[in-house]
């Protein structure tokens, strides 16, 4: 987890290691090794096929080479299967949601020094290739599809409603550790649709630890603790979620939820 705790404390850098390291929550005995080398080998293929174009060109071929020649695909059947937050998965299989096929592109352009970013969007992760001479938005998640900033905004508010574009940094590039903190989230999501507490709980451990102010987040592994009959914790997690947001919503429920474990650990001595 070395890489993907450096890169969650803010050193950008790469994003193949550190999603790795996060793929290994779900695939404890992952070796990385194969898979940056995976990597290599489709930035060899794609480079020698793209030496010398410029930007039109060289993201039409690469649209061609990973979507039509490799076949990667948005994963729209099993959209929420945690394994989509996985990139050896996502490696393997070629499929994944909008996040994990924009950093596959991400780290095979970077190998290959063309300048390609992540744009977080609300509810929908696009990439910006930007060269100084000519930009463009694509998106992975439908077959490498170009993007104008018109359809952008029009894709937001789409998902997330008008309101959503007037976000001043709506298009603007994302760092590698916000891109890490929401392949994160996706993966606690899945997690907990499919009732894996103790993967969930352990994804939270990270969140914690690189968002220690988050309040939802203590909320969100108290749930899990509790599902894992991990009461003394859960009730610690409580506490903090509601030291940190002492008038949230759902303190009344979060009191009673505490009463409660508080009788059932009574109850044990």
């Amino acid at each position: 987890m070395k890489a993907l705790v450096s890169a969650l404390a803010g050193v950008d850098g790469p994003l193949d290691r550190p999603a790795l390291d996060m793929a290994s929550i779900e695939f404890p005995s992952l070796d990385a090794g194969p898979y940056l080398q995976r990597l290599n080998e489709m930035a060899a293929e794609l480079g020698d096929l793209t030496a010398g174009m410029s930007g039109p060109e060289f993201l039409a071929r690469a649209n061609t080479y990973l979507f039509d020649d490799i076949g990667f695909r948005g994963n729209e059947k099993e959209y929420y299967d945690p394994r989509n937050s996985c990139l050896n998965w996502v490696l393997d299989q070629r499929i994944g949601i909008p996040i994990t096929l924009s950093l596959v592109y991400i780290e095979v352009a970077r190998r290959l020094g063309r300048p390609i970013s992540g744009i977080g969007l609300p509810g929908h992760f696009v990439i910006q290739y930007d060269d100084g001479a000519w930009s463009t938005y694509v998106d992975p998640f439908n077959g490498g599809k170009l993007l104008s900033e018109d359809d952008c905004r029009e894709l937001v508010t789409s998902i997330a409603g008008a309101e959503a574009t007037s976000d001043p940094d709506l298009l603007k590039p994302v760092s590698s550790r916000y891109i890490l903190i929401r392949m994160l989230n996706n993966l606690r999501g899945g997690y907990f649709r499919s009732e894996q507490y103790d993967r969930a709980a352990a994804v939270l451990d990270l969140l914690i630890d690189a968002l220690p102010a988050a309040g939802d987040h203590y909320k969100a592994r108290g749930v899990a603790r509790i599902h894992l009959r991990q009461f003394r914790a859960a009730q610690s997690d409580f506490e903090r979620y509601l030291a940190i947001e002492p008038h949230a919503s759902d303190r009344e429920e979060i009191v009673r939820q505490m009463a409660a474990i508080h009788r059932w650990l009574a109850s044990l001595n």
